[in-house]
């Protein structure tokens, strides 16, 4: 997995931007949705990385397994905080007519959260 070092902080920038919704022209919904995906990938990518240290092939495997290896190479608390987050963030990215969507509230949330995870994981 070739995933160039800047991709993970850019996607976090990607999020803040969304986030605070400067000179966009998408909605509140859209740029949260947005964020939500920007915030999960980075994630992703994080987690990836840290499997693929630990057992090269690993990181090909689904995301579901990732999250459940992931507590085997690294501290338990923070398999679970990943694995937490990563699925409220899963659902912040889907659109459902019947459903209102991330609240900016929850994103900042999340935002905090992977950030403190992308940190953890990646150094």
């Amino acid at each position: 997995m070739n995933v160039p070092a800047t991709s993970v902080e850019d996607l976090l920038l990607t999020a803040d931007r969304l986030i605070a919704g400067h000179r966009l022209r998408a909605t509140q919904a859209g740029r949260h949705r947005g964020a939500s995906l920007a915030l999960r990938t980075a994630l992703e990518i994080a987690v990836d990385r840290t499997l693929e240290a630990a057992v090269p092939g690993l990181a090909l495997t689904t995301t579901r397994a990732k999250m459940l290896c992931l507590r085997c190479y690294t501290v338990t608390n923070t398999a679970r905080r990943a694995n937490a987050v990563w699925s409220h963030l899963c659902l912040g990215c889907h659109y459902h007519q019947y459903e209102i969507g991330p609240t900016y509230d929850q994103v900042r949330t999340w935002r905090a959260e992977v950030g403190e995870l992308v940190e953890i994981l990646m150094s």
